[in-house]
């Protein structure tokens, strides 16, 4: 897939290498008549279908630069195609490129238009490789590829004029701050049978330029001339340079080595010493950039090519992808396979461990199923078995709040529900009764917390450290540290015993004045709590 078909076409001939291995080779020419068109489909018909890239050096190639408003988007897409169609209507090749903007005024775009404004030199070609099913990659321009070999150069001039001789002839390219603005072909030979005069050939275009207001008078044009070293003293003795006109000679062999072009192999090795249009072929196969001119359905075998391409690369990279997630896989299942063995000989040696402590121990009283019921009820006991701690804890936290209260006794219990009793047993417990008289009757499931905490009740006896017969202050401090116990949730308070009993069924009775044995207000309290 990295081989290409590279064609060279000029007015005249049509000139075929191939690409392999980074490397040109063939350089097999075809008239450009009906019988080189043949010839040349029987050529391409038995090589490999590989995509075609056509370069195109013709003298009728036009370059306008315009002014376009400055649109954007889908809109601007379509004003552009119908400038170009308004300005080349004879021709299907087309080219555009946005050269920057006004810098007064609506700020249009300037815009360099080109075309092939002599379709019939192409279009038998592209037919021809149409008819073979054979994909055209693009078709490209000399002058339009020679703009990004200039950038490629690192040429910088404000004024630059670029001369190559290729096999149509002496191209010279002009360009503006590294932007191409005219290009003209003059033949190498003229009418006479002799050599063209570069310098005079330099002179006529610089006048052109100053004509159409390109360069101003008084500015340099930086003429640099890519030629063979060994014709470069021929070309020396033609130019002369002026005030307002500059040579620079660069070698051929200079530019490819320094494009890192290989040389080419048969023709093309010939032509590389002489020309530069294997430089700019050998350029094009490594750059390939997108088709300078528009190709619309000359491109679909192009397309369907393109896609099938991606489709092995994307197959490829699946193929690959499933080969290395297989690998992975495989590798984790040597590891899983190795785990598997060091836990199972780790599980060994630790039934061993196990078996050589148990037999060193006496023999056991219960099994070991046993053991640990027993050890998971204990838990639960702890967990889940009612004690007075939560409930003797939030009787603390009352009393550091009232601390006219002096704590005597507490008397803790849990609440279980009432034993069933049978009709004829009388007040015995109803287990008593079953399993005979020397049988006690068995715990309830409540006090270890089976199904749940049962509840908790506690009697708090105190005392309030007031002034004697103060009953009142006692009876509020009482009722102020009922309701601090009472804010708990689910704790429910009751008074027992209040300071001073009013009841209607106690009988009142006491000494006012001074007393010979000091006493306090007690009082005692009823606590349920229900977690």
């Amino acid at each position: 897939m990295t081989s290409k078909h590279l064609l060279y076409l000029s007015s005249e001939q049509l000139h075929a290498y191939c690409w392999r291995g980074a490397r040109l080779t063939g350089g097999t020419v075809f008239n450009n008549d009906r019988a080189g068109v043949d010839a040349f489909m029987d050529y391409i018909d038995q090589g490999q279908h590989a995509p075609v890239y056509l370069l195109a050096d013709l003298i009728e190639e036009d370059f306008q630069r315009v002014q376009v408003p400055h649109v954007g988007g889908r809109a601007g897409a379509k004003l552009m195609q119908r400038r170009l169609l308004q300005q080349y209507r004879e021709t299907p090749f087309r080219h555009h490129e946005v050269q920057g903007r006004e810098a007064l005024g609506r700020r249009d775009d300037i815009v360099l238009l080109s075309a092939l404004t002599n379709p019939s030199s192409v279009q038998p070609w592209a037919e021809a490789l149409e008819q073979l099913k054979i994909p055209l990659a693009g078709l490209y321009s000399t002058t339009l590829l020679s703009e990004a070999l200039v950038r490629k150069l690192a040429l910088r001039d404000e004024h630059l004029l670029l001369v190559t001789q290729q096999s149509a002839g002496w191209r010279q390219s002009y360009f503006q701050n590294g932007q191409l603005k005219f290009s003209r072909l003059t033949p190498a030979i003229d009418r006479d049978g002799d050599a063209v005069d570069i310098g005079v050939e330099t002179g006529k275009t610089q006048q052109f330029l100053t004509s159409v207001r390109l360069m101003a008078r008084g500015n340099v044009l930086e003429t640099a001339v890519i030629a063979p070293a060994a014709a470069i003293p021929a070309l020396e003795a033609q130019c002369e340079e002026g005030a307002e006109t500059a040579f620079r000679f660069i070698t051929l062999e200079g530019v490819t080595a320094r494009l890192g072009v290989k040389p080419g192999d048969g023709a093309a090795a010939g032509l590389a010493g002489r020309l530069t249009d294997p430089l700019l072929l050998s350029f094009l196969a490594r750059t390939r950039p997108p088709s300078h001119y528009t190709l619309g359905p000359l491109q679909r075998y192009f397309k369907l090519w393109n896609a099938r391409v991606n489709l092995y690369r994307f197959s490829a990279m699946l193929a690959a992808g499933c080969v290395a997630l297989a690998g992975i896989n495989l590798w984790q299942s040597q590891q899983a396979k190795a785990d598997a063995a060091r836990l199972a000989a780790e599980a060994a040696s630790y039934d061993q461990r196990y078996s050589a402590v148990m037999a060193a121990m006496p023999p056991r009283v219960t099994t070991t199923a046993n053991m640990r019921a027993a050890v998971n009820v204990e838990r639960m006991l702890v967990t889940q078995g009612p004690g007075p701690l939560q409930l003797v804890a939030i009787v603390s936290e009352a009393l550091e709040q009232s601390p006219q209260i002096r704590l005597l006794q507490l008397d803790w219990k849990v609440n279980l529900p009432a034993t069933q009793v049978g009709p004829d047993a009388g007040s015995q417990p109803a287990a008593a009764g079953m399993g005979g008289a020397g049988q006690v009757a068995p715990m309830s499931s409540l006090l270890a917390g089976i199904p749940g905490r049962p509840p908790q009740a506690l009697l708090l006896e105190a005392e309030i450290m007031a002034d004697q017969d103060d009953y009142r202050n006692a009876v509020n401090t009482m009722n102020l540290f009922a309701q601090q116990l009472a804010s708990h949730p689910r704790l429910t308070v009751e008074v027992d015993k209040p300071p001073l009993d009013t009841r209607s069924s106690v009988k009142l009775n006491g000494k006012a004045g001074a007393q010979a044995v000091e006493t306090r207000a007690k009082f005692s309290l009823n606590l349920v709590w229900k977690p």
